[in-house]
């Protein structure tokens, strides 16, 4: 140990000023900057720059006041200097309706939040909302949104499909109200006046655009309302409309007249009954529909 301390004390350092300057100056360099530090650091954490205002900006129609009063009494802590805005950010973001934020300071004591709402476009079963990106989302809204069927990785297809199918059947005056993508990846819509539209797995919008083509002088002009539509034919598509139920009032006239038939049959001119029963037999020969019973669904090809 005393060879080493030897060694050392007897290197040619002090033999040296200009070195020596040099050492000294950096020592002192680095107390000032220590001090200085040390001297920021405990005026930045005094209560003298406080947040005195947030200022909440962007098209905002879902977040409301009492939401930013929460946030900023419950995670913006600190002063000016001492606010962490990426905690901030986050804070705002947890917000339902909120998609994206930006948080910047505004000398000397302002924080301005920048939020970008969501934009629903529909709803994804009874899952979420799906916004205008193609996005989920969970939030409560009591607006009238077409609903979205379909795998859990077909969101944003969904979406872009909705929006090119919309406006083709724009043109026959048509809105979407459910849109279905099964996991076989075929598509089926159901329009507000219940018209189911199947389109199948290819060429979905040139069907599309063929039926609107041919809808408006074909069954828009049945006066009739269609419940399937079926768009899976290589040159034309099929068309169901529902059964037709006889009315009720009609039902019981017709259990009247049964009634006052038997009652003449068993009276003394039995004969004429009788007579007026064949004739009834003649005009509803076998194969038409007696009274009461319902029409059985039709199914129209229409060439398109």
């Amino acid at each position: 140990m005393n060879n080493w301390l030897y060694v050392f004390w007897s290197l040619p350092v002090w033999d040296k000023p200009t070195l020596l300057n040099w050492i000294a100056n950096l020592l002192f360099a680095v107390s000032i900057v220590v001090m200085l530090y040390a001297a920021l650091y405990v005026v930045v954490h005094l209560p003298i720059f406080p947040l005195r205002e947030v200022k909440v900006e962007g098209q905002l129609n879902h977040v409301n006041r009492e939401q930013v009063k929460l946030i900023v009494a419950k995670h913006l802590k600190g002063n000016f200097f001492t606010l962490d805005l990426i905690k901030a950010r986050d804070a705002f973001e947890k917000l339902p309706w909120a998609r994206s934020v930006s948080v910047r300071r505004r000398w000397p004591d302002k924080l301005e939040v920048v939020i970008e709402e969501h934009q629903a476009l529909a709803r994804w079963g009874n899952v979420a909302l799906v916004n205008t990106h193609g996005e989920l989302f969970h939030a409560a809204s009591g607006s009238e949104l077409p609903m979205f069927y379909g795998p859990g990785d077909g969101v944003i297809e969904v979406a872009s499909q909705y929006a090119e199918f919309s406006k083709v059947l724009k043109d026959a005056n048509l809105a979407i109200a459910n849109l279905a993508l099964t996991p076989r990846r075929a598509w089926q819509v159901t329009t507000t006046d219940g018209m189911v539209v199947e389109l199948g797995r290819v060429e979905m919008q040139r069907r599309l655009e063929k039926f609107v083509s041919a809808y408006s002088s074909t069954i828009a002009g049945l006066n009739m309302k269609v419940t399937y539509v079926d768009l899976r034919y290589p040159n034309g598509f099929a068309v169901r409309r529902p059964a037709e139920a006889k009315p009720l009032s009609e039902d019981k006239n017709s259990a009247k007249a049964t009634g006052v038939s038997k009652a003449s049959g068993n009276s003394k001119t039995g004969g004429t009954s009788k007579a007026n029963e064949n004739k009834l037999n003649s005009t509803n020969p076998a194969g038409t529909l007696q009274p009461g019973n319902k029409k059985p669904a039709e199914i129209n090809k229409q060439q398109t």
